[in-house]
């Protein structure tokens, strides 16, 4: 439901040049209306690499308390200006978000796939794949050489062998703390519907199948949230990371993909997006 417009001021700032960051809500839609100073203000030049993410409500920040600590933002403090392209429910391996990806400019790129194709039962493995397949091909039109990191599912117990779709456990109601539950019957995994065990198979898989791309990086997203972290660090709705979660997720993949033997370690810019040419959809 649309609110009413709201102004923010911020005073008391110090004397002299100064970078300012705005961070604007990580779980709501924002509409910036109007832009005020009272001195003249210039756009930052870019600093360090372009990194682009594109990912679920996870990534998104879903049960984060703030914008700047979801974890792809906390990953990202290491020298990264960040494009995080996530969708709350949204990473679906959509051809309309590859173009996207194609045309951002950015210098690292990180893909994570899986949760909202079993939250929605949105298609079979036989078409998973091949859509997985079609989504890296239109990346890598406009990124040839860029460092890409396909991440697979974090561990999430409602979906490890249970197709969805998701619900709201209707139990959960009274309590002011509503949790998911995996509606599908376990049994028809074995016809391809999809769970969170058979997508990460898949993409490792996948990743394997294009070796021949040296600059293509799998990252089994059990590596970032396992089994063994639900206990320690439950799901707070059996779905999303808590705030703590976020930082413990991006301190992993930082420790992953930014180590000089990582995928975005140790490496110069290798290229920007390229424009694709007219009539290139």
């Amino acid at each position: 439901m649309p609110g009413e417009p709201h102004v923010s001021v911020f005073t008391g700032l110090p004397a002299g040049d100064k970078l300012v960051e705005l961070w604007l809500p990580h779980n709501e839609s924002v509409e910036l209306l109007e832009l005020r100073t009272d001195a003249p203000v210039n756009a930052a030049p870019t600093a360090g690499r372009i990194g682009a993410h594109h990912g679920s409500s996870i990534s998104q920040g879903a049960n984060s308390s703030m914008p700047a600590r979801t974890w792809p933002a906390i990953a990202a403090h290491i020298g990264v200006q960040l494009h995080n392209l996530s969708l709350g429910g949204g990473a679906l391996v959509d051809p309309f978000l590859a173009p996207v990806i194609r045309d951002t400019p950015g210098d690292l790129i990180s893909v994570k796939l899986g949760i909202n194709l079993v939250n929605l039962d949105l298609m079979r493995m036989r078409a998973f794949e091949s859509a997985v397949h079609g989504f890296l091909d239109t990346i890598r039109d406009g990124h040839p050489d860029t460092p890409l990191v396909l991440v697979s599912p974090i561990f999430c117990g409602i979906h490890e062998d249970t197709p969805g779709p998701g619900a709201l456990d209707p139990d959960t109601f009274k309590s002011g703390r509503t949790k998911v539950i995996a509606t599908g019957n376990r049994e028809e995994s074995k016809q391809g519907r999809l769970t969170l065990r058979t997508i990460r198979a898949a993409l490792a898989l996948l990743a394997e199948r294009r070796s021949a791309d040296p600059n293509l990086h799998h990252l089994d997203g059990l590596q970032l949230y396992g089994q063994a972290d639900a206990a320690e660090h439950p799901l707070p709705d059996a779905l999303h990371p808590d705030t703590l979660t976020h930082s413990l997720i991006a301190e992993r993949f930082a420790a992953h993909a930014f180590s000089d033997s990582g995928p975005f370690g140790g490496k110069t810019v290798t290229g920007r997006a390229r424009c694709p040419s007219a009539g290139q959809s």
